[in-house]
């Protein structure tokens, strides 16, 4: 009953209840690389243009596999958003950088896939397909883009400065069409786990999912909100309230902001209506977007309400050295743990 009720409070809030429109997934791309199958698909969604994603398996599996969904990252780079997560051909000197600041150098999704899971990385509102056209801004919003080479080191860079100086515009239009940004991005994320669990190779049974940073906020509402995931690998995102109010305000998103919702649910109380299905909480110990006091409250919130639930198992909290990143040993914990609770049998395994 409790978390029916917390469910139906936080879809309430989030205040985004689109139309049905046609899903209509079309594969736009087929190709193999490094004994992976990669796709580019595309759906439809409410309104602007078609998500794009980018769906990995082994190419020699092809039936019973458990799927994953890669939530990408904020980052402060919205000019990219599946393409952080996937090994690329010709990948752009600023997107290998950022792969080495936040990942270690590697392509996780990728990663996963070749160990015998089948990835979707979907782009979310505002990122990469989603992201806005400079051509349909005011003159003096899209003059510092346009000026610059489409595609150039220079142009990514001018069109991510300019989404992290207007996402409080973006808010503010939102909230006055009277929905919120964290709606519409925990309803795309439903989307694609839609779409994930139509593909024939996918055991609908196995379904996780896992991200950094704002990939973690995404991990946060679409574990907590929807069943069908049974296992979630939250890095990068957690506190309780009191202490970003108190310290890190400044240092988030308007994507992390539901008006309201502090009065009945915190984010371990979000992410915990996914128990007691498995749980992993990762922290930097010098995340500069956290207080650790708040990462440790929060792991210490979610072990005591996992313990109530008799699955003190399915919950681990782990603290790791270092700043805000997802990287390689953080990313082996977690791909250990998707193996562990989802499943992967040694003969679905790629090399590394």
């Amino acid at each position: 009953m409790w978390r029916t009720t917390a469910r139906a409070k936080t879809h309430e809030l989030l205040a985004y209840e689109p139309p049905s429109c046609r899903f209509d997934p079309v594969i736009e791309r087929r190709y193999e690389r490094e004994g992976l199958l990669v796709e580019l698909v595309t759906y439809g969604q409410p309104f602007g243009p078609r998500t794009e994603g980018l769906y990995l398996r082994p190419t020699d599996k092809c039936t019973g596999l458990p799927g994953v969904l890669a939530l990408h990252d904020h980052g402060a780079f919205k000019y990219f958003g599946k393409e952080k997560l996937v090994d690329l051909d010709d990948e752009p000197e600023i997107l290998m950088e950022l792969k080495g600041e936040f990942y270690e150098g590697r392509s996780w999704a990728t990663e996963l896939a070749k160990r015998g899971f089948a990835v979707f990385v979907p782009d979310l509102f505002l990122w990469g397909s989603r992201k806005m056209d400079p051509d349909s801004l005011p003159p003096d919003l899209r003059a510092p883009i346009l000026r610059e080479k489409p595609g150039s080191r220079e142009y990514i860079k001018a069109y991510n400065d300019f989404a992290r100086e207007h996402e409080s515009t973006i808010a503010k239009t939102l909230f006055l069409a009277g929905t919120t940004w964290p709606g519409i991005m925990a309803y795309e994320d439903r989307r694609a786990l839609d779409y994930l669990l139509t593909r024939p190779e996918v055991d609908p049974a196995r379904i996780g999912c896992g991200g950094l940073s704002g990939g973690g906020l995404r991990t946060i509402f679409l574990a907590g909100l929807d069943e069908r995931v049974k296992c979630a690998v939250c890095s990068g995102f957690m506190s309780v309230n009191e202490e970003v109010l108190a310290n890190k305000t400044l240092y988030h998103t308007w994507m992390l902001y539901v008006p309201y919702l502090s009065r009945y649910l915190d984010m371990p109380d979000i992410i915990s209506l996914h128990g007691p299905a498995p749980l992993m909480l990762q922290c930097n110990n010098e995340d500069g977007l956290w207080t650790l006091a708040g990462q440790r409250q929060a792991d210490a919130k979610l072990k005591a309400i996992y313990g109530k639930m008799d699955a003190p198992d399915h919950y681990q909290g782990r603290f790791y050295p270092g700043p805000h990143k997802f990287d390689r040993r953080m990313q082996e914990d977690a791909f250990a743990w998707f193996e562990r609770w989802l499943g992967v049998g040694e003969d679905t395994r790629q090399d590394a």
